[in-house]
């Protein structure tokens, strides 16, 4: 079974597909009553599943009028998607952010599911057993080599 932020989250993520535009314009209170959440839920869905690392940019205005924008990121060549990449791994990264990047990987088919499945294995905290944060600067540098791997393979 679902639970309400993946139920949130497909919904909006339909809801950009079939405007065509790549984006929407949601307030927050409203989408909140229609799912019968606290508005505290739909700001969790945005800030967690709808990052950089995602493919997405959220812009917010605040105040009575206000709303949240929930912008694709259209990806002009697999190389401008590398590169942003690299950009976002930096010196250090999460073993969440990494997985964060691989989907989008995957969901750009830059990569198989079997490339991703081991991607995620071998930048897994039980496979890095270093403590941090050694272990976040050592799956960044793997992490780059990967991407670069990945630049010269497809």
């Amino acid at each position: 079974m679902r639970n309400i932020s993946d139920i949130i989250e497909g919904y909006l993520k339909e809801v950009i597909e079939l405007d065509g535009q790549g984006h929407i314009e949601i307030k927050r209170n409203e989408l909140a009553k229609q799912f019968s959440c606290a508005p505290s839920q739909i700001n969790y869905v945005i800030n967690t599943r709808f990052t950089t690392e995602h493919g997405y940019y959220v812009e917010s205005k605040r105040g009575g009028g206000g709303y949240i924008r929930i912008l694709r990121v259209t990806i002009h060549s697999k190389k401008n998607l590398l590169d942003e990449m690299e950009t976002q791994i930096g010196n250090v990264i999460a073993q969440t952010n990494a997985e964060h990047i691989i989907y989008r990987l995957l969901e750009e088919d830059i990569i198989t599911e079997r490339e991703a499945s081991i991607m995620k294995v071998a930048l897994d905290r039980v496979t890095l057993q270093v403590g941090l944060p050694l272990r976040d600067q050592l799956r960044a540098r793997i992490m780059h080599a990967m991407l670069k791997t990945i630049s010269f393979e497809k």
